[in-house]
This record gives structure tokens, C-alpha cells and sequence, in this order.
């Protein structure tokens, strides 16, 4: 394996390419049964690089199209208030565009043993442990979940709009980040320049909450500055939606950790494993009938679904009841409030989720 590939086919990424070339590197000393796997990741992103066109040239296209146009000149205004408001990375992110032609950045498979709820953990450079494993490649990203199956695990792959290479790359603006909802198109800008801001090795839940909540409360204060009324009162709703749903699947898996830690035979906890599941259907249904027809997370619900597709529930939410006090202590100075976080060690995380009080969000 070389990194010929990148020299040929992507020389036009200028900086970014070198930042290639240096991970293509490390990639080769990481061993053989690695190397694979960051190959496909190098290779997937110094593809996305190679499509990228600045923003500003795609709305001046004239064969670019009005709903796109009109999307892309929102996510102009929307990266200038991260970083003037929000005091979030003023950088080249997101000022590029790309169609990637397909409907999700790439795919993670999450996988657990047959009765824990406990996910397997990859370990990454740079970024450490992490309990998915992410694919540019949706079938190579179903071979790998079928290896997984064969073995025994629970298996779930898992389409996502966005991600980010956490500051090492300028990461460009995906046609699968174009929300309909603007609120949303804002967020996930806010959510994945947040982990650029802050970032903390190996400790997924707290990266997540963090970058949370700079979502909730920069979409907030953003719509604020519109004065769009209506536009805050859907947002609140539509994340109380989310913490609800949460919490819903939260309470089902504590009963499947519970029923998988007692004593029984195979059968008995299977049996009980679909029980499970089939209440989580019904009690969702239940709660769909506070929502006045939100019908957001049918498709989601309609899988048939494991202990992967509970594995990763709460990490995006966990901790966010802190962040939101610490940013309120801090008067939403964000600036100070990044500082704050930065300045976080290992073992403060570690207390942290022993000490909060949980899915408590600011009215």
C-alpha cells in the first residue's frame, strides 16, 4: 500500500493534501490490520476534498438550484454568527460546498454482545476509543456489520449527515447537512464546529454533550437575533421531543441490563430480550400521542431493532443539563465558557457523570 493515490488524484487540496499525506503516513506504521481500515477513511475524505467548491461560487452558478441557492446563502449568514456570536472556529469550514450525490456522509456500525448493552470499542489515532466504526463506503460498511453478526454481536449501521476531522482538516458544507429546517441546518454547523472548539480524548459522552449544547443554545440565541419567535418556541419543542424519546429508550435499556445480568439460560433472556422490544414499540406509540403528530422518529422506530440500536442512547445527552448550568453560570459568554471546558481534566469528567442531574433542559 502507498500513498500514490493522493499525490495523483488530489492535488488540488493544496494544505489540506499535506495533512493527507502526513495521516497517510502514520496509517502505514500503524500495522496491517488497521492500515485498511484508514485507508478507506483517508481515501473517502481527500474524495470529498477533491469535489469541494467555495459557496459563494456555487450560488453564483446559475444551474445551481433556487432551494439549493437559497440554502447555501443561509449557511453563509448562519458560519459568520458562529464565529462572531458564538465565538466558535473562524476558519475555512464549512465555506466550501459538496454534493456528495447520496443522502448520508458515511455509515457507523455499532455492535454489542447478544445480551449486554455494552458497545465494542474501536481505538483510533488522534481520536482515541470510540464505540462506532465509520465507513465512506455504505457496503463496506454492511460487510463489516455482517462480519460482526456472524461472530454473535448486535449489529446496527447508522447513516450520518456530518462529521468532523476535529480541527485537522477544513471540513466542507455536505449536501446531506441541508436540513429543510433551518434550525437543524444551524445546529449541526454549531455541533460540529463546537468539537473543533473543544475536544477531549476518549471521552466520547462529554465531547457529544458539550457540542450539544453549544447547538441547543446557539440555535436559540441565533433565532433570537431574528426575532423569530415562533421559530424558538418549534425548536424547544422539537428538542424536548428528542429528550423524551431519549429518555423512553434510555428506560428500556436499563431493563435490558437488567434482565441480561440475571440469572437464567439463553432462552429465557431471549425471550425476555423480545418482550422488551416489543413494549419499547408500544410505549412509543403511547408518546407519540403527546406530540400532536410529530411522526420524526417512525422510521427509526420501524427497524428491527437490538441492543446496538440502544448501545450509544444517551451520549449526546447525558451531561448537556451541566453544560447548560456552567454556560448559564458564565452569563452565556461562550468565550469563557470554551475556556472553562478546555481547562477540564480527565478525572473532573470522570466525577461529572456521577454528580449531575439528568435531561433536565433550560426552559
Amino acid at each position: 500500500m502507498n500513498c500514490d493515490g493522493l499525490e495523483t488524484d488530489y492535488t488540488n487540496g493544496g494544505q489540506r493534501v499535506k495533512h493527507l499525506f502526513l495521516l497517510c503516513g502514520v496509517v502505514l506504521c500503524a500495522g496491517c490490520s488497521s492500515a485498511g481500515y484508514y485507508w478507506q477513511a483517508v481515501n473517502g475524505h481527500a474524495r470529498i476534498l477533491n469535489r469541494e467548491k467555495p459557496i459563494a461560487e456555487v450560488i453564483a452558478d446559475k444551474s445551481t438550484r433556487p432551494a439549493v441557492r437559497q440554502k447555501l446563502q443561509q449557511v453563509q449568514a448562519i458560519r459568520r454568527f458562529a464565529s462572531q456570536s458564538l465565538h466558535l472556529p473562524d476558519n475555512n469550514s464549512y465555506t466550501q460546498y459538496v454534493d456528495l450525490k447520496r443522502p448520508y456522509a458515511l455509515w457507523n456500525v455499532v455492535a454489542t454482545p447478544r445480551f449486554s448493552i455494552q458497545p465494542k470499542q474501536w481505538c483510533y489515532l488522534f481520536v482515541g476509543c470510540m464505540s462506532y466504526r465509520g465507513y465512506y463506503d455504505k457496503q463496506q460498511a454492511e460487510t463489516y456489520a455482517s462480519s460482526l453478526r456472524q461472530q454473535g454481536y448486535d449489529v446496527m449501521v447508522s447513516g450520518a449527515r456530518a462529521y468532523s476531522t476535529l480541527g485537522w482538516l477544513e471540513d466542507p458544507l455536505l449536501n446531506t447537512m441541508l436540513y429543510r429546517d433551518n434550525a437543524k441546518l444551524a445546529g449541526i454547523i454549531f455541533h460540529e464546529l463546537a468539537h473543533q472548539r473543544v475536544y477531549k480524548k476518549g471521552f466520547s459522552a462529554f465531547n457529544e454533550a458539550f457540542a450539544m449544547t453549544v447547538e441547543f443554545e446557539g440555535v436559540i440565541k441565533w433565532l433570537s437575533t431574528k426575532n423569530d419567535v415562533a421559530g424558538i418556541k418549534n425548536y424547544k419543542e422539537d428538542f424536548k421531543h428528542q429528550l423524551q424519546f431519549n429518555q423512553l429508550l434510555r428506560a428500556t435499556r436499563k431493563k435490558l441490563q437488567q434482565a441480561y445480568s440475571e440469572k437464567g439460560s439463553q432462552q429465557q433472556k431471549a425471550k425476555l430480550k423480545r418482550r422488551l422490544f416489543i413494549e419499547l414499540k408500544a410505549n412509543y406509540q403511547k408518546l407519540k400521542q403527546d406530540w400532536g403528530g410529530d411522526t420524526g422518529y417512525d422510521a427509526w422506530m420501524a427497524q428491527d431493532l437490538n441492543n446496538a440500536h440502544l448501545a450509544l442512547v444517551g451520549t449526546y445527552y447525558d451531561d448537556v443539563p451541566y453544560f447548560q448550568s456552567l454556560l448559564k453560570e458564565y452569563d452565556y459568554d461562550f468565550a469563557r465558557f470554551y475556556k472553562a471546558v478546555a481547562a477540564m481534566r480527565g478525572e473532573q469528567i470522570k466525577v461529572l457523570r456521577e454528580t449531575l442531574p439528568r435531561l433536565v433542559s433550560r426552559q
